[in-house]
């Protein structure tokens, strides 16, 4: 048998972990916020969302911190706020932009699933 981790596993591995630190951190609250991310992504686009979510709050600059640190990760993009829009507006290729639009959406999907699979109140396994 194999060795090698195959992408999904790795996606799912730091959502895994992102999920468990925002949940003990903001509880329900951050499982909602994962499950509309996608679709503000889609309907605003990326770089939108992120200045929005910067701009929010505490919960919502943590799962945007949370998706920067995957994509810097995976995508080598830089993970601090300010350098990250830095390199979206400065992208010359289109193509680029879409693919980190299409692995921030990959990322998510396995975000909002293993979120809503983790408890909020792990003493009586209630949510």
């Amino acid at each position: 048998m194999s060795n090698t981790v195959t992408l999904e596993q790795q996606r799912a591995q730091h959502a895994w972990n992102k999920a468990n630190e925002g949940i003990s951190r903001h509880k329900k609250d951050y499982i909602n916020d994962a499950k509309g991310l996608p679709a503000l992504i889609m309907n605003s686009g990326l770089m939108q969302i992120m200045a929005f979510m910067e701009a929010k709050g505490d919960r919502q600059k943590l799962l945007g911190q949370h998706l920067r640190d995957w994509l810097a990760h995976q995508c080598g993009t830089p993970e601090e706020f300010k350098d990250f829009m830095t390199h979206l507006f400065q992208l010359e290729d289109a193509r680029r932009y879409q693919h980190l639009q299409t692995e921030s959406l990959a990322w998510l999907r396995w975000l909002r699933q293993l979120a809503a699979a983790i408890p909020t109140n792990p003493e009586n396994k209630e949510s």
